[in-house]
């Protein structure tokens, strides 16, 4: 189970990585990374600046989903109650 959450935040976190990239830091959107007039047919220039940003804000909503369930997971499966520190044992 564990190893199915690291995997799928391996890939949230990519897809976090490429939408990140492929937006313009002025506002621009995907028009003028993925050939400027073309895209604006696909999407349309607002369209397109919208559905980055909502895919952005739903890809780093994920991430933070997937890393909390997966802490929960890994202290239960460890025998970490809520709140407790797990000290190393002194030789």
């Amino acid at each position: 189970m564990v190893t199915t959450l690291t995997i799928l935040i391996a890939i949230v976190c990519v897809m976090l990585m490429v939408v990140v990239l492929v937006q313009n830091p002025k506002g621009g959107g995907v028009d003028s990374t993925f050939g400027g007039a073309a895209a604006n047919q696909v999407f349309g220039a607002a369209k397109s600046t919208d559905f980055i940003e909502k895919l952005t804000w739903g890809l780093a909503a994920a991430l933070f989903i997937l890393c909390i369930i997966t802490a929960i997971i890994v202290s239960q499966s460890a025998g970490i109650g809520a709140g407790e520190i797990p000290l190393q044992s002194q030789q």
